[in-house]
């Protein structure tokens, strides 16, 4: 296929050789002219696994005709024609070489996984095969890939399918959903196995936690001829020989591994596969811009490469801990890396390529745009890229540090405060799973770094042997020799630089506020509550506030002077509700984290604003209100009721929109609740209307009637639809009708009262009044107050505010 195209895919079952046997037969291609292979897998395992075994085909050691390079470890020669090599290794080679001069094949093996290295490094060598090198070879493979997309994405590439030598598996189910505990499940199946199959049994297990526990209830069980081995990413390189060795005659192995041994590798011996179902993977929150790992259910691709594993060497079963309903449900593929990720370090990479816009290269899928400006932000704060997305000579040396940029940022800038050595320390922490294991541990790094220091202790010897390596390289790597051993204390400084998103204030309450401004909490009270400033370094993102699980102390100096050129000042006037009272402060924050403030006196524009929005805050009720003040908004509302385009809207919450406009220049030289006291009210509401518009509300909404006893009596606008006249009875003697305002239009609502000022009838027709109802009530009254004056006929007599007129006095 490649002798006529340039790109080809391969599908072939597990088994089918494609790792180990495609790079050999293709060596001698005449269209390969002496150039090299190289080969990405996805682990470093695996990597090194194909290499020795390609090598062992050829009846040579690693490093002559087949090698291989991943981190930490090269078997690379001269004579080295096939490299096998971990995807982000493919990345520096190409940002070195973009034409990758001399190479003239890439295989990306195991594709399906979708490893965000693996999809950055096919769309960079997509790029260079098309502009730089057209006789470049690209060949992609895969067990249980989805050819068609993949082929589109290469030019319509021709696609291979091969079933390879796959004896069968016999695959059996659980009866009934799983409930309890994992690891307990897992046991089970484990010693049903070992009773009922032969042979080496593999078990996919999360991760290194549920290895551990399940290890610890198969150790108290009496095995006889059966060694326990584990299998995962950060184990020592001797003890992964040791799980992928065949078991001596007479002895049976139980493999507990991760997701690691899912592809391109042999577990001699393996008959049996008993699949927990679960995997854990990196999810990335552009919400937070944290990364967790979360345990989900495996993908249908990824069950069947599992039970692959048993039926590479003979027949074979396959346990898995899940119905056969609910397998029906499992999704095809896993979710790709590139959709879930953190995307710092691809964006790094695609600006020193040259890319601004992510969408420029070719993808199977395309890095979701709020993750990619989550990155950008991140980057540009860092200066490793410009504001226009360019990179810049610092973003180049972060690259080229093969670290996550954040890790590099820190190491670079520590190196520069000659507390490099403590950089790279924290550095081999942080690419490590939490050295502390178990239940309930102290947040603070400080102490992972006292172990570290001290020789590793407690820690299992294969972890801090990797750890010592890891320093090794990286201090060699950077040319930092014999350093002065820098303090512990500096670590907070450290992380800060790392995640400068992550510093968190103190608050009140205990919990934490980080500079990016959600929530954070530490699990548990411990030596670091008591901080003022931390530095989280892991978080769980769970909730609204994430618990802080890796964090160390900062000190707010070290702040103000490593993050100066990102304090921000600000000059704040705000309402103090408490003080009821307009306060100015000049404030110093670090994102959302108020470092330190200092009082100032705003000028009037300023501290008319704050009022105003203090009075938005409290109500109107703060205002100093008068009946006049109050009926004239009443009398405003019964218009506006009549003749809404007329008149403004005096409701409280019309008045509180608009206090600019109305109130604004009667409190401009106001600050607070006391002065506010001494404002004219009515003479600020008064000038909503112009003068023709005052000579209106006093014809159609007076404030006072003149009644037929003389008296002059306000009207109560409290209900704008049935203004209230209270009156006594006696005043409105000789009254025919029922007085009327709103030009005529709207009848009072008469509140009659007894001498007394108790309510003794309501109406809005007074004449149906006096000529129905008035005799009973006169009855009535009359019984009540006899010195007062009560006439048979109330329209023929005299109107009194006294208990009777004085013609009869």
């Amino acid at each position: 296929m490649l002798s006529s195209s340039v790109n080809a895919v391969l599908v072939a079952a597990p088994g089918a050789g494609k790792t180990t046997r495609v790079p050999l037969a293709l060596l001698q291609e005449p269209w390969l002219k002496d150039k090299r292979i190289i080969m990405l897998e996805p682990r470093r395992l695996a990597a090194r696994a194909a290499a020795r075994y390609m090598a062992s085909l050829l009846g040579e050691q690693v490093g002559q005709t087949v090698g291989y390079r991943v981190h930490l470890d090269s078997r690379i020669g001269p004579r080295t024609r096939i490299e096998v090599i971990t995807e982000g290794i493919l990345t520096r080679m190409l940002q070195n070489d973009p034409m990758l001069s001399d190479v003239g094949l890439i295989i990306f093996d195991e594709f399906h996984e979708r490893s965000l290295q693996a999809d950055l490094g096919l769309a960079l060598a997509l790029e260079s095969q098309a502009v730089l090198r057209s006789e470049l070879r690209i060949l992609v493979m895969s067990a249980t890939l989805e050819a068609q997309p993949v082929a589109a994405l290469l030019n319509q590439a021709p696609v291979l399918v091969s079933e390879g030598r796959q004896f069968p598996v016999e695959t059996r189910y659980l009866e009934r959903p799983l409930t309890g505990s994992l690891e307990t499940a897992v046991v089970q199946a484990i010693d049903t196995a070992l009773r009922c199959e032969e042979g080496d049994i593999l078990v996919f297990l999360p991760g290194a936690g549920e290895i551990r526990r399940v290890e610890r209830q198969l150790a108290g069980k009496a095995y006889t001829g059966v060694r326990i081995a584990v299998l995962y990413g950060n184990l020592p390189l001797q003890q992964q020989d040791v799980a992928l060795a065949p078991s001596p005659a007479g002895e049976r192995k139980v493999v507990l591994a991760t997701s690691i041994a899912e592809t391109s590798l042999t577990v001699e011996g393996v008959h049996v596969v008993i699949d927990a179902g679960r995997m854990r993977i990196p999810r990335f929150s552009p919400r937070t811009g944290m990364t967790r790992l979360e345990t989900v259910t495996v993908s249908r691709a990824s069950a069947d490469q599992r039970q692959g594993r048993a039926g590479r060497l003979g027949p074979g079963v396959c346990y898995r801990l899940w119905t056969a309903e609910e397998n029906l449900r499992l999704e095809a593929q896993s979710i790709p890396e590139i959709r879930a990720a953190d995307l710092v370090s691809l964006v790094l990479e695609l600006a020193v390529w040259g890319v601004r816009q992510p969408a420029d290269l070719k993808w199977l899928d395309v890095p979701p745009e709020a993750a990619v400006e989550q990155a950008r932000v991140l980057l540009r704060q860092m200066g490793a890229i410009s504001g226009e997305g360019q990179i810049t000579k610092h973003g180049r040396q972060l690259a080229e540090m093969g670290l996550h940029p954040r890790l590099a940022h820190m190491i670079l800038l520590a190196k520069e405060e000659g507390m490099g050595r403590l950089a790279c320390q924290v550095a081999v922490l942080l690419n490590e799973r939490d050295i502390f294991q178990g239940g309930s541990r102290e947040a603070d790094l400080r102490l992972r770094l006292d172990e570290l220091r001290s020789g590793g202790k407690t820690l299992d010897p294969g972890i801090f042997r990797r750890l010592e390596a890891e320093l090794h390289y990286l201090q060699s790597s950077l040319s930092i020799g014999v350093e002065a051993q820098t303090d512990s204390r500096h670590c907070g400084l450290l992380l800060a630089f790392a995640y400068p998103d992550r510093i968190a204030q103190r608050r009140n309450d205990g919990r934490f506020l980080l500079q990016n401004g959600r929530g954070a909490v530490l699990p548990s009270v411990q030596a670091l509550s008591g901080e003022s400033y931390l530095v989280a370094a892991e978080l769980d993102d769970k909730g609204t506030e994430s618990q802080i699980l890796l964090a160390a102390p900062v000190a707010v100096d070290c702040l103000r002077v490593y993050f100066r050129d990102q304090l921000e000042e600000r000059t704040e006037v705000f309402w103090d509700n408490q003080a009821q009272a307009v306060r100015g402060r000049k404030r110093q924050y670090l994102g959302e984290l108020l470092l330190q403030e200092a009082p100032f006196v705003p000028d009037r524009t300023e501290c008319l604003a704050a009022l105003l929005q203090g009075i938005t805050q409290t109500g109107l009720t703060i205002l100093p209100w008068t009946k006049a003040a109050e009926q004239w908004c009443g009398r405003i509302r019964f218009l506006h009721a009549l003749e809404p385009a007329s008149w403004p809207d005096t409701s409280p919450e019309a008045l509180l929109a608009a206090l600019d406009d109305w109130l604004g220049p009667y409190v401009y030289d106001m600050s607070s609740r006391t002065e506010l006291q001494r404002l004219n009210l009515l003479a600020a509401l008064e000038g909503m209307l112009t003068w023709q518009e005052r000579q209106r509300l006093e014809q159609d909404a007076p404030s006072h009637i003149i009644v037929p006893s003389g008296q002059k009596i306000a009207i109560d606008y409290g209900n704008p639809t049935a203004p209230v006249l209270a009156v006594r009875l006696q005043e409105l003697f000789g009254l025919t009708d029922t007085p009327c305002i709103g030009g005529g239009r709207v009848p009072l609502t008469l509140q009659l009262l007894s001498p007394a000022r108790r309510p003794v009838q309501v109406t809005r027709d007074l004449r149906s009044f006096w000529q129905t109802t008035y005799f009973e009530v006169r009855r009535e009254l009359l019984g009540r107050y006899p010195k007062h004056y009560w006439p048979e006929n109330p329209l023929t007599a005299q109107a009194t505010h006294r208990a009777k007129p004085k013609m009869l006095t």
